[in-house]
C-alpha cells in the first residue's frame, strides 16, 4: 500500500516552471534514489513533501490524508502532524551549534511530542550507539567531522519515529573519505526496511542500496525503474546521456 502519493506537483518561481506536473507512489519500505543533474528540481521537490517549499498545483497524500489537494492546503494543525510523520536531513546538517550531540537528539521529542525525559534519553542513547557516537553524545557539533554532524543529523531525524525519512544530498557537503560512514549508516537503515527518499549524486549507492531509481530532469521525472535495468539500460536518452557524463 502506497504510505505517499503525489500527483501533477507544480511550482514556478515567477515564470520559472521548477516542476511539471511531478506524480510518483512511494510504498512502505521502499528505498527511492532520485537523481538527476544539478537545478533540476530534486531538492525543490522533496522539501516540498514536508511543507518546507509551497507548491502551485497539484496533490501531496500522506497515507489516507492530503497535505495539498489540487493546490489547496489543509490546516496548519493537518500539516503539522502529516509533516510529523517524515523525518529530513539536509546536505548541511542544520544542527544547533549550542547544543550538545545529546541536547541536539533530546530537543525535539520534549517539545514537539512532550515525550518523557527517561524515553528520549533510552531512545538518543539506542541512536548514538546505531550510528556510532556514543562517545560523542557530549560534543557540540563544532568538534565533530563532517561525517559525525551527518550521522548525528540522521538520529536525530530517527528520534522522531518517522515513518518516512527523506534526505537530500545527504553527502554533498562531504569530503570523500568521510562520504562511506554516511551511505553505510543510510544502507543499514534500508536493510531495516526503514522507508526512506534519496536526492544523491552517488551512484554506486543507489545502484547498490535502493530497489527504485527516478531521473529528474528540467523539473519532470523523465524515467524511472529497478536500479540494474536503469543504469545498465536507461530507456531514454536523456538518460543515457546523464549517466556517460557521471
Amino acid at each position: 500500500m502506497a504510505i505517499m502519493r503525489v500527483s501533477n506537483l507544480k511550482k514556478s518561481y515567477g515564470n520559472l516552471e521548477v516542476l511539471k506536473n511531478v506524480t510518483f507512489e512511494i510504498e512502505k519500505n521502499d528505498v527511492v534514489a532520485i537523481i538527476g543533474p544539478s537545478g533540476s528540481g530534486k531538492s525543490t521537490m522533496l522539501r516540498s513533501l514536508v511543507y518546507l517549499e509551497q507548491i502551485n498545483g497539484g496533490s501531496i497524500q500522506v497515507g489516507t490524508e492530503y497535505l495539498v489537494q489540487d493546490g489547496t492546503y489543509a490546516t496548519s494543525q493537518e500539516i503539522k502532524r502529516m509533516t510529523s510523520k517524515m523525518g529530513m536531513v539536509f546536505q548541511h546538517f542544520n544542527l544547533f551549534p549550542h547544543l550538545t550531540v545529546k541536547e541536539n537528539l533530546e530537543l525535539a521529542p520534549k517539545i514537539v511530542k512532550g515525550e518523557g525525559e527517561a524515553e528520549i534519553r533510552k531512545r538518543s542513547e539506542e541512536l548514538l550507539a546505531k550510528v556510532g557516537l556514543s562517545d560523542k553524545a557530549g560534543a557540540y557539533p563544532a568538534k565533530l567531522s563532517g561525517g559525525q554532524k551527518q550521522r548525528v543529523a540522521i538520529a536525530r531525524a530517527l528520534m522522531m519515529k518517522p515513518e518516512i525519512l527523506l534526505f537530500d544530498e545527504p553527502t554533498s557537503a562531504l569530503d570523500p573519505e568521510l562520504t562511506g560512514e554516511v551511505l553505510q549508516v543510510i544502507k543499514q537503515l534500508a536493510e531495516e526496511h526503514m522507508t526512506m527518499i534519496v536526492v544523491t549524486h552517488e551512484m554506486g549507492f543507489a545502484r547498490e542500496v535502493a530497489n527504485r531509481v527516478m531521473f529528474m530532469d528540467n523539473g519532470e521525472f523523465i524515467e524511472s525503474g529497478e536500479p540494474e535495468s536503469f543504469f545498465t539500460n536507461p530507456k531514454t536518452e536523456r538518460a543515457k546521456a546523464f549517466l556517460q557524463r557521471v
